[in-house]
């Protein structure tokens, strides 16, 4: 019996931390401001790239970045391919778009985004992803780029069955959120496990 009320609060603590999720993903985009300018921009792939990549292009045609990089190309994509699909101006594409094909999840976003920012000395990045995926990108990212050495802020373009107030009556919504929050409570029991004992510090570029 009480195996089983155990089970029964877990429920509702996780429950109600879905919720909280699901607002804080709602919120992300409602009335998002437009990002102060920053060193450069980072568009992270995963479902609805197109919309991801346009939105970080965008942040540079209005100057608030001086290069975009577009982390996790699939290596079948070739540049002139993702040009097209996103609509980017080949001007400022073929300028200062730069292409990374070797993250296949999250935590090789992160790498990656990491090694071009220190690549490319640069200090203040805005990470752009759909809104569901921010919270656990975040994550990723500042466990790699720390502050004070990296300021990192956040850009998300809105998913529309995510939109709709009463959400958890979608299948399709529901599950995402629910996947989703399970990843990213992966992830704050990872970096709490990790948090009780030293942790490396990547080393800076050298200057040359």
């Amino acid at each position: 019996m009480r195996t089983l009320a155990a089970l029964m609060v877990l429920a509702l603590i996780w429950t109600a931390g879905l919720f909280a999720f699901a607002a804080r993903v709602q919120q992300s985009t409602a009335q998002q401001p437009e990002p102060a300018p920053a060193d450069g921009v980072v568009a992270l792939t995963g479902a609805n790239s197109n919309e991801r990549i346009a939105a970080a292009v965008q942040l540079l045609a209005e100057h608030r970045g001086r290069r975009v990089l577009v982390s996790g190309v699939n290596r079948e994509v070739t540049r002139e391919q993702l040009r097209t699909a996103t609509g980017a101006v080949r001007r400022l594409y073929d300028c200062c778009v730069d292409l990374g094909f070797t993250a296949a999840d999250t935590v090789g976003n992160a790498r990656e985004t990491a090694e071009w920012a220190r690549t490319m000395r640069y200090r203040s990045l805005t990470v752009v992803t759909s809104d569901y995926h921010m919270p656990r990108a975040m994550l990723e990212l500042r466990a790699v780029l720390r502050r004070p050495d990296f300021a990192l802020q956040t850009y998300a373009t809105p998913t529309a069955a995510l939109q709709a107030r009463a959400w958890w009556r979608s299948p399709g919504a529901a599950r995402l959120l629910a996947v989703e929050y399970c990843k990213y409570l992966a992830i704050l029991g990872r970096e709490a496990v990790l948090g009780l004992g030293p942790r490396a510090t990547p080393a800076a570029p050298q200057k040359g």
